[in-house]
């Protein structure tokens, strides 16, 4: 049996993405994103996204295709985020794929966007292992999930009970007067900086807080005393060292980040754990999370930087998974969930 080709839409933020793909093949990956109708505002505003969608969908899906070369009545079927995301920019997709399938008879897969971003490795490393763990960090989310099976079988062990890592990023690259979005700047600020200048805390570590949230995070603390250091540090006068500041934040994140990740792969008994969404990218996290796996016997999978961020080929080999696994589709019937649980791969 060949491997399906599936075309994928993603629209859950500010990224309209289209991905075709014929099993793990990538043919096209097309993004068309919105980040900066956001700058001015320091952070994503929903109508903003979801007009931004509108405008984008049309000529991207037309770029994705002339890039693979095939036609929509090619196309074995139509994947689509279903959520999580924002309301406004899921609906957008969702229409957009519920009229192609519409129009070119073809099965149509809601699926989620949360495991899409596990689903994207396969692009590059093939099948997942028989049981892994995946940390997934992003704007909106920092999860620790078990991951036995992609298509129907994924469990949350923990997750973000306040601010997520990126949303942490955004508030302190704007108390330190960097430009939105602060993941890139604040990475690349850390790099000239001391990660040892600062003391900041790090979240939920403490035993007591380990017994009831040993694999949940929170980064509200944390940009707490980063807001407290900097309000003290300008109203004694004193001269800001963003770069140490950036550093030491940055250090605090991906400490707690990659200290949980690996308690969970030992917790699962697993060796292998999936880095993956858009702060996967970030540098030290990529390098302490190898460096503290390498010294527990833990294979590290993670996709490029490219494949990070919020695109359409991850739902698209995610719907070529879910096709060769034989789920039944998810009909036109569906709507968007914004609060789609990560357990939930197919939307019925």
């Amino acid at each position: 049996m060949s491997e399906p080709l599936i075309l994928g839409i993603e629209s859950s933020c500010d990224e309209t993405g289209v991905g075709i793909v014929r099993g793990y093949e990538l043919l096209a990956n097309e993004v068309a994103s919105s980040v900066e109708l956001h700058v001015r505002f320091g952070g994503v505003v929903p109508e903003v996204a979801s007009r931004a969608h509108l405008q984008a969908i049309v000529p991207t899906l037309r770029r994705a295709l002339e890039k693979a070369d095939v036609s929509l009545g090619e196309v074995d079927a139509i994947a689509v985020t279903a959520g999580p995301g924002l309301m406004g920019a899921l609906v957008v997709g969702l229409s957009a794929a519920k009229a192609l399938a519409s129009v070119a008879n073809k099965p149509l897969y809601g699926l989620n966007h949360l495991v899409g971003h596990v689903a994207v490795d396969m692009l590059e490393h093939g099948s997942l292992p028989q049981s892994c763990a995946a940390l997934l960090v992003s704007g909106g989310h920092s999860s620790l999930l078990a991951v036995n099976d992609v298509t129907c079988d994924i469990s949350e062990l923990g997750a973000t009970i306040d601010d997520a890592a990126g949303e942490a990023y955004d508030k302190v690259a704007r108390l330190l007067g960097l430009p939105y979005p602060g993941g890139p700047v604040i990475d690349k600020a850390a790099q000239g900086g001391n990660p040892r200048a600062i003391a900041f805390p790090r979240g939920l570590t403490a035993q007591k807080d380990l017994a009831k949230h040993r694999f949940n995070y929170s980064f509200s603390g944390l940009k707490t005393a980063v807001s407290r250091w900097v309000e003290t540090a300008r109203l004694a006068g004193d001269e800001i060292e963003v770069n140490d500041v950036a550093a030491s934040f940055q250090e605090a994140v991906c400490d707690v980040l990659t200290a949980k990740a690996i308690d969970a792969c030992r917790y699962l008994a697993t060796d292998q754990i999936l880095l993956g969404g858009g702060v996967a990218a970030n540098t030290r996290l990529r390098a302490l999370l190898d460096e503290r796996a390498a010294a527990a016997g833990i294979t590290v999978r993670r996709p490029r930087p490219g494949l990070c961020t919020d695109n359409g080929a991850m739902i698209a080999v995610l719907g070529a998974e879910v096709v060769k696994a034989g789920l039944a589709p998810s009909g036109l019937e569906i709507g968007a969930n914004p609060g789609l649980p990560v357990t939930q791969v197919v939307v019925r």
